[in-house]
């Protein structure tokens, strides 16, 4: 499942300034309304549906995560496809993978982006902020309705308040 990691930096880079952080702008082109959630929710199994929907509005049958910044691990990256399980996704992140827990991206990712091969949307996370930045919906429609049925996030006013 992992896929090579030079491939998906790239297209990682493409879609994010991998040098910026929050609140600097992180995302290069990306210009749509976002939705914002805990960092927390990004990094375990129930988020995979919501990652998986999101590549499918675009076409991509990737998701590709890239650790930007971490505690000890070597800025992993990996490529699941969208028809893989909640508990694939965890197996690559989490502790299921006979791994040590330092090992484990939920522990020592400090920020996360994730992306599909069409780079046009995006989840940007760090733990520090406790924030994940989701972007890329093609309308207000199709952002509403993937919140609606995704959540839980807030758009920006909501973020603000919290």
């Amino acid at each position: 499942m992992t896929s090579n990691a030079d491939a998906v930096r790239a297209r990682a880079a493409a879609v994010f300034n991998l040098d910026a952080r929050l609140p600097a702008r992180v995302f290069r082109e990306l210009a749509d309304e976002a939705v914002f959630c805990e960092f927390d929710l990004l990094l375990t199994p129930d988020v995979w549906p919501a990652l998986a929907a999101l590549a499918k509005l675009h076409g991509d049958q990737q998701v590709e995560l890239l650790v930007v910044e971490t505690d000890g691990l070597d800025g992993p990256a990996l490529s699941l496809s969208v028809e893989a399980t909640p508990d694939d996704y965890w197996a690559e992140i989490g502790f299921d993978s006979g791994r040590e827990p330092l090992e484990s991206i939920t522990i020592a990712a400090r920020t996360v982006a994730l992306t599909g091969p069409s780079g046009r949307w995006g989840c940007w996370g760090e733990r520090d902020a406790e924030v994940t930045v989701v972007r890329g919906f093609p309308d207000e429609a199709a952002r509403r309705d993937w919140h609606i049925r995704y959540g839980p996030c807030v758009d920006a006013a909501g973020a603000l308040e919290s």
